[in-house]
């Protein structure tokens, strides 16, 4: 039981500030036997607190853990069942009973011993103990008066099983023992004869002590009257501790009735505290000011101060709404009013806010309306930013209505589209309107009367008759669809220059002026709209065709989300839906008065794209540009393939000379005005796939052309076109057709010694066949210097062939292919010299073969020509210098 105390007060008592006084191994009565112990425990500070403790071994087995606590002053009762037999079994009376059976009635006596001490010592009401022997409630516990601190002390009530204390020997005892054993020689030897030798003079020192007893009884007998004297005081001195505690226990008790009321008042205190922050919490976001309500009532929405006003009252009826609540403030009476009154004034306030914004929208569109008449006469359009400065004064407004009236903010966004759809449509039809007829040369006389009418924004006349004044409004205008051919057949000043600027200048005048007003349209919509986050429609709902919003929906039933992006371009598209009609509408009058003119439209639109996307890539003004871009590319394509198709078509006169033909000179002004449209371009790439294409079908159709002549020889043909290609690639230096160039130059080298090989066998054609005659000899195996043994190739034939030739029959000859060559070649490319030199050559080389020829056949015959080289020579210079 001791190791238990002490394991009880170390691991349990101590930490607690608690001294372990009394234990008993309990069980409860009637139930299966599950031990514990009962403690009775006094603390270390003051006020001392008693307590009675029940403490469990745990589960594992390992430790013990304190299970339950009662307070001693709340015993009310100690009942031990039998005064006069042994009993183990008790009770303790708290506020219910609790009844024990004790591992031993030694346990239970000194339990109830302590814990009657304990109520004498530290209660003023004491604790009722029935069937309690008196002797034991008389016994004072021996421990009781000196019990320890430490985990070693033994505790109040007694401790029955302590166990004999060893004493050890000290120095001095040692040492007298150690000179008995030295005087005594068989102290080691004879150990029970020196045992009996210390009992006799034991036995002597008694009798003396005795005897000097007796003979002091008159000191003895004084100091026994001393004794009593200092019991009779100690009694004294009892008594008044007795008294002077029962005094200290009445100051306990008031003392503890004085904490426990403190207690009560710092709860009270700090109830109160919450209850005021609560209150104030309450007051301080839960109340509006007066001058806030006056504002949202009645504010003045038409002037600056009176929108700030009306702007700081909205945000804080949001800041009072939007208040989190703490559970339970929603049942107050006074919450529920001020919410109230707040949802009231946010209705008002929405309603005030919406009417007049309306009508702000209304008066508006009148302003517009009057001042648009001034733009119709130039190609300009109407400014917007008046409109925009006005309404974006309003813009946190309508952040406010978006967050707190969904369906009013909606609503005027579907009013706002309406209005700015009408206004556009009218500026951008009469915008395009006044474009078309410049571009058609139409105009009149600088005062503004263009055939419009009203505010439909039609033309007076119909687009046919647009597109006929488009054609015929200049004697001096080309056709509407131009072509390579045309091309080729005009001089540079019958192109008619200064109408493809004026249209280049306007279609760029109209784009310029598109860019910036659906910028800052766009740009407006995001501000005034506040278009972060936009919930979207819920399952189910559909998007109503007619302005591209959702219906009014409450804000509950929104469950997904689009983008601001989405939305502005949403909105823009409603408002701006003429604009992409518009410009195809124009797109295509461009192309019908001029099928070149896509050519400016492809750059010019390129350019606008590519600065749109730099600005915002998924803006309605990009996505815009970028679908008309693909009609007008698709215009290009059709312009090119038009080309190719009029070159496949082309005709040649059966009766004239080929020359050059028209679509490769069309070709050389296309390339011209490519280059200059496109110089530092974008879309660069498109136009050297056109170049790859017209080059195909231009190399194509000059053979095709050159097969099909009758008049001109095929070589002729080839070799001018050609020389023409080559020519014109060279000095324009485009990178892409480097390939054709480099190949326009073989073709027409391969035709010029084509031709003038073909053309140079007719001076000499019997001289020729002789000589084709001994290389075909020779060819056959026959041994050169063996020829001349051939019938037909002897020296004889050799010499009747050479004298058909003299000089002055070759002259002759060498000017009926000058001649010749003179009329298959065409003034334009100049190219009669270079053959004629080609041919001198080829002629002087044939010459040198020959002479070879008649050296290794008929070697020693001496046979020679009739004429010279040199004589060749004065014979080609003075042939073209006669011609």
């Amino acid at each position: 039981m001791t190791a238990i105390k002490h394991a009880l007060q170390r691991d349990i008592f101590t930490p607690n500030d608690e001294r372990l006084l009394s234990i008993v191994n309990v069980c409860k009565a009637g139930k299966k036997k599950k031990n514990c112990f009962l403690c009775a425990t006094v603390t270390t500070e003051r006020p001392v607190q008693v307590k009675v403790v029940k403490v469990k071994k745990s589960d594992k087995g390992d430790f013990y853990k304190r299970q339950m606590a009662w307070e001693l002053r709340d015993l009310t009762e100690v009942d031990a069942k039998d005064a006069n037999k042994e009993n183990p079994e008790f009770d303790l009376h708290f506020e219910k009973v609790y009844r024990w059976v004790a591992s031993s009635t030694a346990e239970k006596n000194s339990f109830i011993s302590c814990i009657w001490k304990l109520n004498q010592r530290y209660l003023r009401k004491k604790v009722e103990f029935v069937n309690v022997s008196p002797q034991l409630l008389e016994e004072l516990p021996k421990a009781e008066e000196s019990v320890p601190s430490g985990e070693s002390q033994s505790v109040a009530g007694g401790d029955e099983d302590a166990l004999d204390d060893y004493q050890e020997l000290n120095a001095r005892e040692e040492q007298d023992i150690e000179g008995m054993m030295e005087v005594c020689e068989y102290a080691i030897s004879n150990a029970e004869a020196f045992a009996e030798k210390l009992s006799r003079e034991l036995q002597v020192l008694d009798g003396a002590n005795i005897q000097s007893i007796m003979a002091s009884e008159k000191q003895v007998n004084t100091l026994m009257q001393l004794l009593d004297q200092a019991l009779a005081e100690v009694d004294t001195i009892e008594g008044k501790l007795l008294s002077y505690e029962e005094m200290l226990q009445s100051v306990k008790e008031q003392m503890d009735q004085i904490s426990q009321s403190n207690r009560l008042i710092q709860i009270s205190n700090t109830n109160n505290g919450k209850l005021l922050d609560e209150i104030q919490f309450l007051v301080n976001y839960m109340d509006l000011s007066k001058g806030h309500i006056k504002a949202l009532q009645e504010g003045d929405l038409s002037s600056p101060k009176g929108i700030e006003a009306c702007i700081n009252a909205s945000e804080a009826l949001s800041q009072c709404m939007n208040v989190a609540l703490k559970p339970g403030h929603d049942k107050l009476m006074a919450i529920k009013q001020q919410q109230h009154l707040f949802s009231e004034l946010r209705d008002t306030f929405a309603r005030r806010l919406t009417n007049h914004l309306n009508n702000v929208f209304v008066h508006q569109g009148h302003d517009q309306s009057s001042t648009l008449a001034q733009h119709t006469a130039e190609l300009t359009l109407p400014k917007h930013s008046p409109l925009h400065r006005d309404l974006l004064r309003y813009a946190k407004l309508m952040e406010w209505l978006k967050n707190t009236q969904r369906e009013k903010y909606e609503g005027l966004s579907r009013t706002y589209m309406d209005y700015m759809t009408r206004l556009y449509e009218r500026e951008i039809k009469d915008f395009f309107e006044v474009a078309k007829i410049k571009m058609a040369g139409t105009s009149k006389d600088g005062k503004g009367k263009f055939g419009l009418h009203g505010s439909s924004g039609k033309l007076t006349g119909s687009t046919s008759s647009l597109n006929k004044l488009a054609v015929s409004s200049s004697n001096s205008r080309r056709s509407q669809s131009s072509s390579l051919l045309d091309m080729g057949n005009m001089s540079a000043s019958d192109l008619d220059v200064a109408d493809r600027t004026r249209f280049d200048k306007i279609f760029e005048q109209v784009l310029s002026e598109l860019e910036p007003l659906c910028l800052a349209e766009q740009d407006f919509i995001s501000k005034f709209f506040k278009l972060q986050q936009i919930p979207t429609l819920a399952q189910g709902e559909n998007m109503d065709d007619s302005d591209g919003l959702m219906h009014s929906k409450p804000v509950s039933e929104h469950r997904h989300s689009i983008s601001e992006k989405d939305m502005v371009r949403m909105m823009m598209n409603k408002i701006f839906q003429s604009i992409e009609t518009e410009l195809n509408s124009l797109i295509a009058l461009g192309d019908k008065i001029d099928s070149f003119n896509s050519l400016y439209m492809l750059v010019k639109m390129s350019h606008h794209v590519w600065t749109a996307e730099n600005v915002d890539p998924a803006s309605y003004l990009s996505t815009t540009l970028g679908n008309v871009l693909v009609t007008v590319k698709r215009n290009f394509d059709k312009c090119i393939s038009a080309q190719i198709r009029q070159m496949e078509e082309v005709k040649i006169s059966k009766k004239s000379k080929v020359g050059i033909l028209p679509f490769v000179t069309g070709f050389e002004e296309f390339a011209k005005l490519a280059e200059a449209i496109f110089r530092n371009a974008e879309r660069r790439g498109d136009l050297d796939k056109a170049y790859i294409k017209l080059m195909r079908a231009v190399f194509n159709n000059v053979e095709k052309v050159a097969n099909e002549s009758q008049k001109t020889p095929r070589d002729v043909v080839m070799m001018e076109n050609f020389h023409h290609i080559f020519s014109t690639l060279s000095s324009l230096k485009i990178s892409c057709l480097e390939a054709e160039r480099k190949e326009a130059k073989q073709k027409y080298t391969e035709h010029l010694q084509s031709y003038v090989i073909n053309s140079l066998g007719q001076p000499l054609e019997k001289l020729n066949h002789f000589f084709e005659g001994v290389e075909a000899r020779v060819a056959q195996g026959v041994r050169e210097e063996e020829v001349s043994y051939q019938l037909a190739f002897n020296k004889q034939e050799l010499r009747k062939v050479i004298k058909e030739y003299p000089g002055k029959e070759v002259k002759k000859g060498l000017d009926n292919l000058y001649r010749k060559v003179d009329k298959h070649l065409c003034d334009e490319e100049s190219l009669l010299q270079v053959v004629w030199h080609s041919m001198q050559d080829e002629f002087i080389r044939q010459y040198k073969h020959f002479e070879g020829l008649i050296n290794r056949c008929y070697p020693g015959s001496g046979i020679t020509m009739e004429f010279t080289i040199q004589d060749m020579l004065e014979y080609f210079s003075s042939i073209a210098q006669s011609h």
